[in-house]
């Protein structure tokens, strides 16, 4: 999967990354600080890509301890221009394989106050993994990944390990491409709606293909209000954001033509010592938004068959992974194509409550956390292929529930106050009033 992972990235040049970040009022302890990032270069962040000298052939991790130094800002500025500058960081590369895989910095606010980014490539690691690496740093404890230096083998050398490991794979080649058959015959029974709306579907509409900036806000309100609605609704945290995932994807006329949105879900796979960048599956389930509001019956009962088909399907699901390095770049464009063609799916990512570590990477409190998803690249025309884009990640530190929402609407409109006028309505709906911030 990190495989699969790596030559999307390098096949349509772009790749999700992700951000954390703090907000300390009263400013940040930089000794604390230093020694976070310091430590963070010893856990599964501390880690590149090294590619085989095989075009064929499976690439390696290597030791990288990352950045030796954080970035810190030269200038103040207010409270309110936090979110531009989270969004200037995200921009900023990370790569993982010619690095830096990822990167810190501090923006000092305009009266004492201190902003703290951290950017990782998605490659390196998932939510999960840079939620032990950020806890593993504050508290210490150093990862013994016993990778090897970068460029520690001659290319002879090299060349006879990658090929070994080939001619390892290729007897289980064959059942894994008559399991990546069998899948795509079994999808395409199981869909025939998703078939039928692929021929009728109208032409893309061009658009710029320059990248695009995606709209995105940050909504925030308090465990005890969020956890008192969910059990008016007799439901669970899960259960109820993807009720307000439904009624956002509403707002934004994110519906099929029957009224209904698509909800998609990642799933973590991570065990205790897990070193998978991506430990991830998804579930995806259908449900009516116009029902949500009053009954989360309904839409628990679907998430839970959903993950019960999931695991029953699995073996079959991961059947394609061993085709991986041996797909053409090329393909793995069209790949992307063709699946995100389907539907307006909605990502809906809840993390739930974070270890307390989390939100002390100064070694104190900071008075607000929050985790964000994005992918930098993406063009007007690309997203219009998608059918456009919405996604909800959700972390809960301190007492405090935070949502990262990012939405690109075709054919507009495309602006973070638009998009906070649509997740104000779709709390509303639920009777809740979040801070909402861009």
């Amino acid at each position: 999967m990190d495989h699969a992972s790596y030559i999307a990235l390098r096949a349509l040049r772009r790749g999700p990354v992700g951000q954390s970040v703090w907000i300390y009022e009263r400013g940040v302890d930089m000794d604390g600080l230093r020694r976070f990032q310091r430590n963070l270069g010893h856990t599964l962040l501390g880690r590149r890509i090294e590619r085989s000298p095989l075009p064929f052939g499976r690439h390696r991790w290597v030791a990288s301890t990352g950045p030796d130094s954080i970035a810190v800002s030269t200038s103040e500025r207010a409270r309110s221009e936090v979110w531009d500058w989270a969004n200037e960081r995200a921009k900023i590369p990370v790569d993982p394989e010619t690095g830096p895989p990822w990167h810190l910095a501090v923006q000092p606010l305009t009266g004492g106050g201190s902003a703290v980014s951290l950017v990782f490539s998605h490659t390196i690691a998932d939510g999960a993994a840079s939620t032990l690496s950020i806890v593993s740093a504050v508290e210490g404890h150093r990862w013994d990944l016993g990778y090897p230096q970068p460029g520690g083998r001659r290319f002879g050398r090299a060349l006879r390990e990658d090929l070994g490991t080939t001619a390892r794979l290729l007897p289980g080649l064959p059942s894994s491409l008559i399991g990546t058959v069998r899948l795509q015959r079994q999808q395409a029974a199981a869909h025939p709606k998703a078939k039928a709306a692929k021929a009728r579907k109208p032409a893309i509409p061009q658009g710029s293909k320059e990248p695009v900036t995606v709209p995105m806000v940050a909504a925030s309100i308090d465990a005890e209000t969020f956890d008192k609605k969910v059990a008016e609704l007799s439901g669970t945290r899960n259960a109820f954001v993807a009720a307000l995932a439904a009624r956002l994807g509403h707002a934004l006329g994110r519906v099929d033509d029957d009224g209904m949105v698509m909800l998609t879900f990642p799933v973590s796979e991570r065990t205790d010592g897990d070193t998978r960048g991506n430990a991830l599956n998804v579930i995806t389930v259908t449900v009516d938004p116009n029902t949500v509001v009053a009954d989360l019956g309904p839409l628990r009962k679907a998430v839970k068959d959903a993950l019960v088909e999931m695991q029953a399907s699995r073996d079959a699901m991961m059947a394609p992974l061993p085709l991986i390095p041996f797909v053409p770049k090329f393909l793995m464009a069209t790949v992307e194509k063709a699946v995100l063609q389907e539907g307006q799916p909605i990502g809906c990512s809840n993390a739930g409550d974070m270890p307390p570590a989390l939100s002390r990477i100064d070694g104190t409190e900071a008075d607000f956390f929050i985790g964000r998803m994005i992918e930098n690249g993406v063009t007007e025309t690309a997203f219009a292929r998608r059918g456009g884009h919405l996604a909800l990640g959700v972390t809960i530190t301190n007492g405090i529930v935070a949502i990262s929402i990012a939405s690109w609407k075709v054919g507009g409109p495309n602006s973070a106050p638009a998009l906070a006028d649509a997740v104000t309505a779709a709390f509303a709906d639920f009777g809740l009033a979040p801070k909402i911030e861009w």
